[in-house]
């Protein structure tokens, strides 16, 4: 081999590990983008990023009319999947948040999905956000707890943050500050990631 060939050789090779270090840093071995999810700020305590970002299950919720929507029709948005029930005082004081979180940030591409699961009729749910200054937000009833076992709940509030592509991406248990400054622009940057 003549001594050009070997350094273009030896440049193709150079260029393609260069090429392929890039790539692996960008690119998971599954195939898909990590889209790693920064720390978030201490406003949004108890909220925790997932070690892994799994499929969330497949669950249907209970909307206006009795209709079902599963969560799978919100691929293309993040999600806050919120848990909550009248009774639970963390819940009540967080519904506010949740409504001006969904107001800052673009219902195309952002969605608060509130989920009652103290049992109530999608009625009376939507007129306790009503009345809590959550109105704005859809309402949704967890009426034979299949969302609760679905997620492993075990207390309430209880949010979970789903990526566009239905991943569980993190969730708290307890109530952050989802209107905080800080909280809006950590969930704008997942949102815009």
């Amino acid at each position: 081999m003549t001594k050009p060939r070997l350094l273009v050789l030896v440049i193709l090779a150079g260029a393609a590990v260069l090429l392929l270090t890039v790539l692996y840093g960008k690119i998971a071995p599954n195939g898909k983008a990590p889209g790693p999810l920064a720390e978030p700020p201490a406003a949004m305590a108890p909220f925790k990023k997932a070690q892994t970002a799994a499929a969330v299950p497949a669950v249907a919720l209970n909307g206006a009319g009795g209709a079902l929507k599963s969560l799978s029709e919100y691929k293309g948005r993040v999600v806050l999947l919120n848990l909550w029930a009248p009774w639970c005082g963390p819940c009540v004081k967080e519904l506010p948040a949740l409504a001006a979180l969904q107001k800052a940030l673009p219902s195309d591409r952002f969605v608060v999905v509130p989920v009652d699961a103290g049992r109530d009729s999608q009625a009376e749910a939507q007129a306790f956000l009503a009345s809590h200054g959550a109105g704005s937000l859809q309402t949704y009833v967890d009426s034979n707890a299949a969302v609760m076992r679905a997620f492993s709940a075990v207390g309430l509030p209880m949010t979970i943050l789903i990526d566009k592509d239905g991943h569980e991406i993190g969730r708290a248990e307890g109530a952050p500050d989802w209107a905080a400054p800080d909280s809006v622009a950590y969930l704008r940057s997942v949102v815009e990631g």
